[in-house]
């Protein structure tokens, strides 16, 4: 298993629209071979900004490569930047390799 997690720290009365942008925009993802499931986290506010994470699990780091480098992948993120005053700096991404997995 293979987790790519993106925070976002968004501007406090900016919580519903940026919620209204992932509800509304299409992914591609499901299409996407690999993909096993996505999360969007609403966190606590702290410093001005409410916290936010995208949680993306894939089979493996090489489906999530490929998913980068697709056409689904640049139509999921066009016009992204347009939302930019929504948020308090950039997304931090961040990616994790599953080391014990129960079920």
């Amino acid at each position: 298993m293979y987790l790519t997690m993106n925070r976002f720290r968004v501007k406090l009365g900016q919580e519903d629209a940026f919620e209204e942008v992932w509800k509304s925009r299409d992914s591609h993802l499901k299409s996407v071979d690999g993909f096993v499931a996505f999360h969007l986290m609403k966190g606590e506010v702290a410093d001005g900004h409410r916290l936010y994470a995208s949680h993306t699990m894939w089979r493996d780091e090489e489906s999530f490569l490929a998913w980068t480098k697709s056409e689904a992948f640049r139509a999921a993120h066009k016009g992204a930047k347009s939302n930019a005053e929504m948020y308090d700096g950039p997304p931090v991404l961040e990616v994790f390799e599953s080391v014990q997995a129960l079920s």
